[in-house]
């Protein structure tokens, strides 16, 4: 009912009114902000579920050498991944943290500090605190990081950076999905509003005869108690007087079916399927969400770890990976009935399939040879025939052309 109030100085209550916000709605309001995109609960629940996710899984360390990884579970940098960081945050926050910073800021940054050679604790800074000084050499760039004016060398910070193009600052959702942001940002400006006004249908009156002015400023005054209040009021309408409502305006349908597809939008930026942000989630839009959600930012987290989190002597013996194992449960049947084939088919051996689960290998280097009953070793030329306990040495010819041993029934030329 702006018809009663269009006289009245709207800016002096302080408040976002229905026609202004519908007014940002189209035309937008300048520059998106982190805090804006945090609002829009699309965005917050997609960055809380990849978060939750990254921060539930463990990160393990390996010492990787002559085609085998071994678990290094006595390393005091894997309590500062997964327990305790050594600052305020423990490492449950610290990753989200991170993961925050990573999707609507610049990057996620913490910095590492030492001492004497070893790793001591991971201290999350803000991404708004960092500032990043670059040389202007596009091929050998470098760069310092500050905070609060003190100069940092890169190696000295944990940076997590999204679609980064200098290893120094990332492009958060907010830079490339500005308008995205902003008609979603203003859609809930534009409810808000509406809300505050009680939800109350626009409208006319229509009167059979001319009304006086004492009368028309009782209904100014009843309807706008009727607005502002959001109460029971109800004006009394009589001599004839009707109100008809009218119907909503094609801008107003537009942005409600666009909050619908802004939902869709958001989902495909986070690779995140509607049913996952709707609590409606398959097996599949899980196994989904962990594929091409989760487990890329793990793969650019881990890059970061294994570039910074080791020492030079370190690098190319040791590095981290998360294990996705837990996550990747739905998959598992899936990958095992294809190291079967890959072994039924001799195109991998027993601990190559251990190596690349970061399983410790078992020594064993026997491939089948046709029959699932004979095993033979390459390394050292031998058959080996379970069932009847023999072995036979390629080369060594006997009777009947090789040399066997083993059991009872050991036949030699």
């Amino acid at each position: 009912m702006g018809l009663f109030r269009r006289g009245e100085n709207r800016a002096e209550s302080g408040e976002v009114q229905y026609d202004d916000a519908l007014l940002k709605s189209i035309l937008g309001c300048g520059g998106v902000t982190k805090d804006m995109a945090l609002q829009i609960p699309t965005v917050s629940g997609g960055i809380d579920l990849i978060a939750n996710i990254v921060a539930g899984t463990p990160i393990k360390l390996y010492r990787e050498g002559d085609g085998r990884a071994e678990e290094v579970n006595n390393d005091p940098r894997i309590r500062l991944l997964n327990d305790e960081t050594g600052d305020t945050l423990n490492a449950n926050e610290f990753w989200k943290a991170i993961v925050r910073d990573y999707y609507v800021g610049k990057g996620g940054y913490a910095y590492i500090r030492k001492s004497k050679g070893e790793f001591k604790s991971l201290h999350y800074v803000d991404e708004a605190q960092i500032s990043i000084q670059k040389n202007t050499d596009p091929i050998f760039k470098d760069f310092d990081i500050l905070v609060f004016g003190k100069s940092y060398r890169p190696f000295e910070f944990l940076k997590i950076l999204r679609n980064t193009k200098d290893g120094a600052t990332g492009t958060p959702i907010t830079e490339e999905s500005a308008k995205l942001i902003d008609v979603a940002y203003q859609t809930l400006c534009f409810e808000r509003a509406l809300v505050k006004k009680g939800g109350n249908k626009k409208g006319f009156l229509k009167s059979k005869s001319r009304l006086t002015k004492e009368a028309l400023e009782e209904l100014k005054i009843a309807f706008s108690n009727l607005y502002d209040n959001n109460s029971d009021n109800v004006p009394v309408l009589n001599n004839g007087l009707e109100f008809q409502e009218s119907g909503s305006t094609s801008t107003e349908m537009q942005l409600n079916e666009n909050k619908a597809a802004n939902a869709e939008e958001f989902a495909k930026i986070f690779h995140i399927s509607t049913g996952v942000m709707s609590g409606k989630a398959s097996d599949n839009d899980i196994s989904t969400l962990a594929k091409l959600a989760a487990i890329p930012l793990m793969t650019t987290i881990q890059c970061a770890l294994n570039k910074d989190f080791l020492l030079e002597k370190e690098k190319g013996l040791f590095y981290w990976a998360f294990d996705t194992k837990e996550l990747l449960k739905g998959d598992i049947k899936e990958r095992f009935e294809a190291y079967k084939t890959a072994l039924e088919s001799n195109f991998m051996q027993i601990d190559e399939v251990r190596f690349a689960e970061d399983m410790e290998p078992l020594g064993l280097s026997w491939i089948r040879l046709g029959l699932q009953d004979v095993l033979y070793d390459p390394k050292t030329k031998t058959i080996y025939t379970p069932n009847t306990n023999q072995t036979s040495v390629m080369g060594e010819t006997s009777a009947s052309g090789l040399k066997q041993k083993g059991g009872e029934n050991t036949n030699e030329s």
